[in-house]
Formats: C-alpha cells, sequence, structure tokens
C-alpha cells in the first residue's frame, strides 16, 4: 500500500485589473489599472490515478475571472454607476492587494473544497507592481 504523499505546487497568472480605494488618502483612491501577478502555492494529496494535486488550469480559470474586471468596495458609490456600463466586481472593504490575495485564496479552497480535492492553498502573493506585493501564508 502507497502511503499518501502531501506535494506542493505554483503557479502564476498574471491579469489586468481595475480598482480603487474608497477609503485611501492617495492616488490610489483614484480609478485605475494594473498588471497583477499572482503567484498561488498550493499543498495536498495527489488524485491515485492521475498524480495531480490540481489542475494547474483550474487555478487559472479562477485568478482570470478578475481579468480585464473592475473590482471595488460594495460600498463605493461608483458601483452603481460604472455597472450601467460595465461589470463591476464588488469585495467587502476596500480592493487593496491584501484583501484580493484573501479572496483568491478562498476561491482557491473553496473549489477544492467542491471538487473533493484534497488540496489548498499554503501561500498567496498578490503583486499590483514589480516592487509591490502582499503575501498571505
Amino acid at each position: 500500500m502507497i502511503t499518501p504523499m502531501k506535494v506542493g505546487i505554483y503557479k502564476e497568472v498574471q491579469i489586468d485589473t481595475s480598482h480603487r480605494l474608497l477609503h485611501y488618502n492617495g492616488k490610489c483612491a483614484n480609478l485605475h489599472g494594473h498588471r497583477w501577478k499572482i503567484e498561488v502555492w498550493m499543498e495536498g494529496e495527489p488524485d491515485p490515478a492521475t498524480q495531480i494535486v490540481i489542475d494547474y488550469s483550474v487555478i487559472k480559470k479562477i485568478v482570470e475571472k478578475y481579468d480585464h474586471q473592475i473590482i471595488l468596495n460594495k460600498d463605493d458609490p461608483m458601483v452603481p454607476r460604472i455597472a450601467e456600463f460595465h461589470p463591476v466586481i464588488t469585495t467587502p472593504g476596500d480592493p487593496t492587494s491584501e484583501l484580493i490575495a484573501s479572496i483568491i485564496r478562498d476561491d482557491l479552497d473553496s473549489a477544492c473544497r467542491d471538487m473533493g480535492l484534497r488540496a489548498k492553498v499554503t501561500k498567496i502573493r498578490v503583486w499590483e507592481s514589480p516592487t509591490s506585493c502582499a503575501e498571505i501564508s
């Protein structure tokens, strides 16, 4: 009998997304965009038949739902007006790199549970510029 083992995997996805920080006093209070780099580390038990922890395309698909989207705080007064012309993804607070990391982590962990996979995010980094990122581990 083969003993189940934990295996770690890594996936990087880049997306273009706009946001603004409603409760911030500075340039980021204005609607603007970033080329975000999302780095995901996951760990789990590989499927006995495929030896895959989670298909990399699943990670990519979950992250890419934010690609070319506008992400705003659900309380932002811009939401109803922009939503007249373009879909808006809303968050329970200002869509900082910290909050987006948390949301994507939760999306991925939920998808694993829904698919019956024994995998979870162990670390995620959300880069909003080449020199600035948030990390959850």
